[in-house]
C-alpha cells in the first residue's frame, strides 16, 4: 500500500534539495501500468516529450500548465484530472506542484468481434 500523501510531501523535498528543481518517483510498475510521482518547483519544466500510448496527469499538489499541440495548453490545478495529448507534449509548474502520471506503455489491439469489459458500478 502506498501513502500519497507522504509521496506528495517526500519528492516536494527531494525536488527542493535538487539542483533541477525536480523529482519523480515510480511506484507503481505492473506490466504496461506505470505510476509515477512529479514533483517540479514553481518555474520548472519538463520539455516537450513524446507520449506513450495512454496517460492521464492527475495534480495531487499545486498548479501546472500541460503544453500540448499547435501551441495548445491546459492550466491544472490540485484535484485536476486530464489525458496526456497523444502527441508531444510538456509540463511547466506554475507553482510548487506535485503530479501523479498514470501511464500504459503498451496496448493490444482486439480482435475483430471482441466486446470491451463493462465496467463495474457498485
Amino acid at each position: 500500500m502506498v501513502n500519497l500523501e507522504t509521496l506528495v510531501r517526500d519528492q516536494l523535498d527531494d525536488a527542493r534539495a535538487s539542483a533541477h528543481g525536480r523529482s519523480a518517483h515510480l511506484f507503481v510498475h505492473d506490466g504496461p501500468l506505470r505510476q509515477t510521482v512529479i514533483a517540479l518547483l514553481a518555474g520548472i519544466a519538463l520539455d516537450e516529450h513524446n507520449t506513450p500510448p495512454a496517460a492521464s496527469l492527475q495534480v495531487l499538489r499545486g498548479r501546472v500548465r500541460l503544453t500540448g499541440p499547435g501551441g495548445g495548453e491546459q492550466e491544472l490545478t490540485a484535484g485536476h484530472l486530464a489525458p496526456v495529448p497523444h502527441a508531444r507534449h510538456g509540463l511547466r509548474a506554475i507553482e510548487d506542484s506535485v503530479a501523479l502520471l498514470t501511464v500504459v506503455t503498451e496496448v493490444s489491439e482486439r480482435a475483430p468481434g471482441v466486446r470491451a469489459r463493462t465496467p463495474i458500478h457498485g
